[in-house]
């Protein structure tokens, strides 16, 4: 074949792939924050003022679905049910979650809900909070959802009373307790619930970002006794033994050698458990 044959055939191979969608060409591709399209909930699916953030569905054969719901306090879906079941990732603030049938279910930043196939359940923002959650189900050919009747305002009521009623394990109690509450219980309530349950269920920063900036403040004021329970407590929220390490080595440039030195002591002692 003569060069400019090649070149021609070279040109015409790279404009029939440039006219393919990109999965057929094997393209990883990424949707930017802001290409897709927000929108207001249906009122036929939701109560409240809840807002559909981002969706996306993946092309065919794959069938994933995804959305991020922006619930504001007292939204919720309606009563529905998955044909392949739904996962859940709360992303922000703080809501429940209700099996028909069965008690609701606070969840927080950070948790992951995992509903069965054709479980008829609810999920939405607390009364006191705002909610924001990661949805994430497979689509089959009627769509793989049914929408039932929507969770009226007594359901709702009764779900946080319910929720409110169950007790708390022990293992939740707040290391203020533990620390000084027998030997100064004012300051101990105040860190519960000023601290605890008021800033940090705060929905504009989440629970595993507020840890990291206490973690990071901690370190920078050398603070070991306080970066140690602090410590734990992120584990809890979900940075990992790697993600804290590297903040204590990034900040060695910052809060200085000795700050960081002594960090990395005492998470050795705590991530090393």
């Amino acid at each position: 074949m003569k060069p400019a044959a090649i070149v021609c055939l070279f040109v015409a191979l790279i404009q029939a792939a440039d006219g393919q969608p990109a999965q057929e060409r094997g393209e990883i591709r990424v949707f930017r924050a802001g290409e897709q399209a927000g929108a207001a909930a249906p009122a036929q699916r939701f109560t409240g003022t809840a807002h559909i953030d981002s969706a996306f569905q993946a092309p065919a054969p794959v069938r994933t679905t995804f959305a991020r719901v922006v619930f504001q306090p007292g939204a919720r879906t309606a009563w529905h049910a998955h044909a392949l079941g739904q996962t859940l990732v709360v992303t922000a603030g703080r809501g429940l979650v209700q099996a028909w049938g069965a008690a609701a279910v606070e969840i927080r930043a950070g948790d992951i809900v995992w509903i069965p196939p054709g479980v008829k359940h609810w999920h939405g923002a607390a009364r006191d909070s705002a909610m924001t959650h990661a949805a994430l189900q497979e689509r089959i050919e009627d769509g793989g959802v049914e929408w039932m009747e929507p969770v009226s305002d007594s359901q709702y009521e009764q779900a946080h009373q319910r929720e409110s009623a169950a007790p708390a394990p022990a293992a939740r109690q707040r290391p203020s307790q533990a620390a000084i509450g027998d030997f100064a219980p004012k300051l101990a309530d105040l860190t519960d619930n000023v601290l605890y349950a008021d800033v940090w269920a705060r929905p504009q920063l989440s629970r595993r970002d507020r840890s990291l900036a206490t973690v990071a403040a901690l370190i920078a004021m050398n603070r070991p006794d306080q970066l140690r329970s602090h410590l734990r407590i992120a584990v809890q929220n979900g940075l990992t033994r790697e993600e804290l390490i590297e903040a204590i080595t990034h900040l060695a440039f910052y809060a200085g050698w000795p700050s960081a030195v002594t960090a990395i002591g005492v998470a050795r002692e705590v991530l090393g458990q």
